[in-house]
């Protein structure tokens, strides 16, 4: 009876794998919904003299939430809109050139954690394939701006990044389809346009007060260019 029932319940597992659900959801003219994932950030970091080399030291992962505004616009193509708020950290490490040395009063030493929070504000085009059975892979593409709100107060690093970024983000993800709703595992990869690094003498009230001998992480750079490599679950 036993050895029945099992036979029965993978009988049923199949046929339910087989059968179509949710055959007309993508049929609707706007759909809504949330995601969340995680997310690598790291820097681009030209440098800026001979002595010191700064390079990515690590790719910390962060935590990513968003939501989720969907229009269809053909059969394969929906129009996207997909703010998300970021929480991420970024670590430069330096070395100083045969000769040279790094500041030897400073308490950063040779490693700099950049923490940021940027709120992203893309819109996507997605390109959808046929439909087979219960999942349809999709490439997305797009851009946006983002702002990053994280308090000055807080930011524990002589390298503070600016306020603004502006973006391009290309990806691919598959949905998958139950009853109620789609499960949609995507990897996307974004690029910014424009250099982060603040001038830590000038004015702008993005940057707190820097010690003086801490100065010379910033100034070692030539610019900061962000990279952002991001894996949600998006529930539709």
């Amino acid at each position: 009876m036993k050895r029945t029932t099992i036979i029965l319940f993978f009988i049923g597992l199949c046929l339910t794998a087989k059968a179509q659900v949710n055959p007309y959801y993508d049929d609707k003219l706007f759909h809504f919904g949330f995601s969340v994932g995680v997310n690598f950030m790291d820097f681009a970091t030209p440098e800026a003299t001979d002595t010191v080399g700064v390079r990515q030291s690590s790719l910390l992962p962060g935590f990513s939430v968003g939501f989720i505004a969907d229009l269809r616009l053909t059969r394969h193509l929906n129009l996207r809109f997909q703010p998300a708020l970021h929480f991420s950290e970024r670590a430069l490490t330096y070395k100083a050139a045969e000769g040279h040395q790094l500041p030897e009063n400073s308490k950063y030493g040779s490693r700099v954690v950049i923490t940021s929070i940027p709120v992203t504000i893309p819109l996507y085009l997605k390109w959808s394939a046929e439909r087979e059975m219960n999942y349809r892979p999709y490439l997305i593409g797009g851009g946006g701006l983002s702002i990053d709100v994280m308090p000055v107060s807080a930011q524990q690093s002589p390298v503070i990044p600016g306020l603004l970024n502006y973006f391009a983000e290309v990806g691919f993800g598959c949905d998958f389809y139950f009853s109620w709703f789609k499960l949609c595992p995507q990897l996307t990869y974004s690029i910014g346009f424009n250099n982060m690094l603040l001038d830590v003498d000038g004015t702008n009230r993005r940057v707190g007060s820097i010690a003086e001998q801490d100065k010379f992480y910033s100034h070692m750079l030539k610019g900061l260019y962000s990279h952002q490599l991001t894996l949600t679950f998006n529930f539709e």
